[in-house]
């Protein structure tokens, strides 16, 4: 069914060139011209529709989502010290839970990202293939998928080393959520910040 004139143009016998070629190669065929008739914009909308082979076209999400780890993670920083909590499920559930006290200041901003890189640290030394890292930080977010630009010299060296890290991965994706969403990750976080009464171990010297 068309609405050119191909059996005219075939079946001429001062067709040349190209259109001689495609008539000796049809030849062959019992291949029969008839006018397409008008087609109603619904009906054809409805066939598309029906014959569309769906499951080729559409992602399966549980496809997508097999194997991937969950990270969650949150820094710290308060007079007492500043530290990283974080939080590492596998696929199956199997969950990791670090609190992280730093050995130097940090401010708000560079415990959040240290403490995305310590994660991203631990699953790389797991050999994990495919994270989803949460974070309540929304400069860190930010800058890790790229919507925020870098401005100041720590940020820029934090998100350099954060982008070398990514061939580590098959997958890797950083997600914004709530602070009521990272409830657990935020605890361990303050739990390494505590000021505590422990005493250092006598000096050997």
């Amino acid at each position: 069914l068309t609405d050119k004139p191909l059996k005219q143009v075939l079946a001429k016998s001062d067709t040349s060139g190209r259109l001689i070629k495609w008539s000796v190669e049809l030849g062959e065929y019992d291949v029969k011209f008839e006018a397409r008739p008008a087609i109603k914009s619904q009906n054809l909308a409805d066939f598309v529709g029906d014959n569309t082979p769906t499951e080729f076209m559409e992602e399966d999400p549980s496809e997508n989502e097999r194997g991937i780890w969950k990270l969650s993670v949150d820094g710290s920083s308060y007079i007492t010290g500043s530290g990283a909590g974080l939080v590492l499920m596998s696929p199956d559930g199997w969950t990791l839970e670090y609190a992280m006290r730093f050995k130097f200041k940090a401010t708000n901003n560079e415990a959040e990202w240290e403490a995305l890189i310590a994660g991203l640290t631990i699953a790389k030394h797991l050999e994990v293939q495919k994270v989803e890292a949460s974070s309540d930080s929304q400069l860190v977010v930010g800058l890790a998928n790229g919507e925020y630009e870098a401005r100041e010299d720590s940020m820029a060296k934090y998100l350099s080393y954060f982008q070398s890290m990514k061939s580590a991965f098959d997958f890797l994706r950083v997600l914004k959520v709530p602070r009521a969403e990272n409830a657990r990750a935020d605890q361990l976080s303050k739990l390494a910040t505590a000021e505590t009464t422990w005493t250092d171990p006598p000096s050997l010297k």
